[in-house]
């Protein structure tokens, strides 16, 4: 029996949706209501290929913005966030976790700092805008807080850099990892940032335009021609492999930052206020009862980890897979898992309980996985 997904306002095209279609898009997600290409007409191992070596269009629109713009921007930026945004300058690009009052993680977004009084939140999938709102009327504060008309699209893959280049000129090659510059596009300036889902370096073009995502796609895919480029999206081995997490697969409210190795990311002195800093310092204080581990593990290829699998020690569960896919780099099955206190020291032995029954030996390992 086949299936297929009914689009709707609910769940959106994107500027790009009719050229990833033109490509052979095979199969979509849904991510903060809009579609997310999630592979093409070739396979997952075929694409970290080629991803590894060439360079690659992803439709990352679901990477939607939620807008601060305002008096008050930098003061619900900074409540929202435990990382410390006071050094943060025009044109940088700030990875930061979002907690709730009680340290649960919210989201994971890049911040983007477009002017003293201006920041775009470029979230994973989850609905920050209404917390963001939330916030700022419950405050009081002199601010605006929107979902912009902003699609980004990503060029990722080693020969990135010399595509946008040829697109957008040479000074993109200047800009240092996740830093931002507007550059020209049709008479209009676009935020271009070296950023990504990948490990294979790369930019990410913030679109404010709709109209204009069928120009921009075939611009860069036309001059693209001479670096092999192809259409794609992330890929699971290389997201893996390069321990790039993923909300609502390895964390979720239920965890807290320090969970997911973000204990940088998370100012404790009590110099900066935020939502949920007394609890994240109450946590601080006794440590984390676990955290996220790369696992590989023996066998053949290991089935899609459509749902968590046990992780144990002498038939003790000591924690779970989160996610899991067999690398062809490694020869192996790598993983993410989440681990608890007593058991995540990097080469503990650990058996992975397969939904079919089997049972696999494995390590844990540090992440990124080498």
């Amino acid at each position: 029996m086949s299936s297929s997904l009914v689009v709707s306002r609910r769940n959106r095209r994107t500027p790009y949706t009719d050229r990833v279609e033109a490509c052979g898009v095979q199969d979509y997600s849904i991510v903060n209501h809009m579609l997310l290409p999630k592979s093409f007409n070739r396979s997952v191992e075929e694409d970290y290929w080629h991803l590894k070596t060439q360079v690659q269009l992803w439709d990352v629109s679901c990477q939607r913005q939620v807008e601060l713009r305002g008096p008050d921007a930098g003061r619900l930026a900074q409540w929202m966030t435990p990382r410390d945004l006071s050094h943060m300058k025009v044109g940088q690009c700030f990875y930061a976790p979002l907690v709730d009052e009680a340290a649960g993680l919210l989201n994971d977004p890049v911040i983007l700092m477009r002017a003293p009084n201006w920041f775009w939140f470029s979230i994973a999938d989850a609905d920050i805008l209404l917390w963001a709102k939330g916030l700022a009327l419950g405050m009081d504060l002199d601010v605006e807080v929107t979902e912009p008309d902003v699609s980004p699209l990503a060029v990722q893959g080693p020969r990135a850099e010399d595509l946008v280049a040829l697109v957008f000129g040479e000074e993109v090659r200047s800009l240092r990892y996740f830093q931002f510059r507007e550059l020209p596009f049709a008479d209009r300036c676009l935020v271009v940032a070296r950023s990504g889902y990948s490990k294979q370096g790369g930019f990410e073009i913030y679109l404010d335009d709709s109209s204009l995502g069928g120009l921009l796609w075939d611009t860069l895919w036309e001059s693209g021609g001479v670096f092999d480029v192809a259409p794609g999206c992330p890929n699971l081995i290389e997201r893996v492999e390069g321990g790039l997490l993923s909300y609502g697969n390895e964390m979720t409210r239920e965890n807290n930052p320090f969970e997911i190795n973000l204990d940088r990311f998370c100012r404790l002195d009590g110099k900066v206020d935020y939502v949920g800093r007394v609890a994240l310092q109450k946590i601080a204080e006794s440590g984390p009862s676990q955290r996220i581990r790369g696992i590989v593990f023996e066998g053949r290829p290991c089935p899609p980890c459509a749902a968590p699998w046990p992780i144990t020690i002498d038939n003790k569960v000591v924690g779970q897979v989160t996610t899991a896919i067999w690398s062809p780099a490694f020869r192996k099955n790598i993983a993410l898992g989440m681990v608890t206190k007593d058991h995540w020291t990097f080469g503990q032995a650990v058996d992975i309980n397969l939904p079919d029954g089997e049972t696999r030996r494995g390590k844990l390992c540090q992440l990124p996985l080498r």
